[in-house]
């Protein structure tokens, strides 16, 4: 009965979604606005519509993002080129496409999950020290596996086999499952290569192009400084049920099984060394990331030096990915074409921001939350906010760099809904927690965004970015 309620109450939100979408295309459509032309207006229409149907899940994201796409060729909103011309001509796409591939080899190899056990054996055992060892897990594993999901889900495995094997209930395990995506959040974001779907479009949104080192170093710390104050929130919200006991005679076992280290996990770790050391030189060579990712992964197809990735392999590159991330990408570009940014920029956002640094950093973070909150989706929030705000403070003196990657920072970090953050809700089924418990952190989570964002503003001003 629950479950014909929850379908019920899905399809209503989506018919009523789908419909809203319509009439705010229609009002913006209808409305006479100053300022905007025909493809300013259609546009804003069309951007409006497109991220009401993406909160209100009226559809596949990529679906609804597709016919974004289409309608602003067919409206002749804009030129196919314009629309598809810097996602695709640019290396964000191809670095996502290499990205999936390489976090498939590492995931299917079981280096992975070689690397889990043997940290987890040696370090963990206590319930504090398992979530410890759980952010600093996910933080190693964010160099080898370029997507937050495999990397999740492959710790969530070891995770659930140490519950097991200390007898934990269910409640519990859930706990750790919460722990695992809530940790993905900020730590996926300390490397370019930690989330390939928002942390080279986060960087593409701003209009500069970064170095592997130099994203690194300008968001490393105030990731690191976000992933502590989520893991003692964890520790202090999520008390385990019963104490817990680290059974390692057994895990050992569990480790026994992977047997010995094959050819393939051999030759999967010299390819992410070479990997690694590529794009740790990407600044000397000045070869970008995107390029060196994607030829990576395809020299691990290869006979001989390879036999890693099979034809079957491109079935983890995920169509619908490429299609969103186009489809967001594309609100910022046909924007700044259209005037639509700039329009945004003069008439949405407060006339008078700060030029104190650290007040318009609050500012812009209550402003990306509040819109986070109706629309869910951080990539539409990235795609609508980004460039008005980098519009907006073009005459400060700050970077569009830093901009772009504080709003995507707070954002990503912002969730009191599992629908507010896509690795949170993602983990749900396999990691067994519910959404009153990711409400839970979310909301102790919320006050301490102001603080990370002047963290994030502390830290851009050192890296001279504002």
């Amino acid at each position: 009965m629950s479950t014909e309620f929850t379908k019920k109450e899905l399809l209503n939100k989506r018919v009523l979604g789908f419909f809203g979408g319509i009439i705010v295309f229609l009002l913006i459509y209808l409305a006479p606005i100053s300022g905007l032309g025909y493809t300013g207006k259609m546009d804003l229409a069309l951007s409006l519509m497109t991220v009401v149907w993406w909160a209100t899940q009226v559809a596949q994201p990529a679906y609804v993002g597709g016919f974004f796409l289409m309608m602003l060729i067919i409206t002749k909103t804009a030129t196919p080129a314009q629309v598809f011309s810097k996602p695709w001509t640019g290396s964000t796409m191809w670095l996502v496409m290499g990205a999936y591939l390489i976090a498939g080899a590492v995931n299917e190899s079981g280096v992975g999950q070689r690397i889990a056990y043997a940290f987890i054996i040696r370090f963990v055992r206590s319930w504090n020290g398992l979530i410890v060892g759980i952010f600093v897990l996910t933080f190693i594993l964010a160099l080898l596996i370029p997507h937050p999901w495999p990397r999740a889900f492959m710790i969530l495995a070891v995770v659930l086999a140490v519950g097991r094997a200390a007898d934990m209930d269910k409640d519990d395990l859930g706990k750790l499952g919460l722990a695992i995506f809530a940790a993905s959040c900020p730590l996926s974001g300390a490397f370019l290569t930690g989330d390939t779907s928002l942390n080279p479009l986060a960087v593409a949104d701003s209009g500069i192009s970064v170095s592997f080192v130099r994203y690194f170093e300008v968001m490393s710390v105030p990731k690191i400084v976000a992933a502590l104050i989520t893991m003692f929130l964890i520790m202090f919200l999520f008390k385990p049920n019963k104490p817990i006991k680290i059974d390692v005679a057994q895990l050992k076992v569990e480790q026994q099984k992977l047997g010995q280290m094959s050819g393939k996990e051999k030759r999967t770790i010299f390819w992410i060394v070479v990997a690694i050391i590529l794009w740790l030189t990407s600044s000397i060579t000045g070869i970008d990331v995107g390029w060196l990712t994607l030829t990576v992964a395809v020299l691990m197809s290869m006979p001989v030096i390879g036999g890693i990735l099979t034809p079957a392999s491109w079935s983890g590159v995920q169509i619908n990915v490429l299609v969103f991330l186009t489809s967001a990408m594309a609100i910022g570009n046909v924007g700044a074409v259209t005037g639509m940014n700039k329009w945004l920029a003069t008439t949405v956002i407060p006339g008078n921001l700060p030029h104190n640094i650290y007040l318009l950093s609050l500012e812009i973070t209550l402003f990306a939350m509040i819109i986070h909150m109706f629309m869910g989706s951080v990539i539409a929030v990235m795609g609508i906010t980004i460039p008005a705000f980098v519009t907006a403070t073009a005459h400060m003196g700050i970077s569009p760099l830093a901009i772009s990657l504080l709003v995507f920072s707070v954002t990503n970090l912002h969730y009191i809904l599992p629908f507010h953050n896509l690795a949170v809700l993602v983990g749900m089924d396999g990691g067994g927690y519910t959404a009153k418990q990711v409400s839970k952190l979310g909301i102790a989570l919320t006050p301490f965004i102001f603080l990370i964002a002047i963290v994030l503003m502390f830290w851009f001003h050192i890296c001279g970015l504002a």
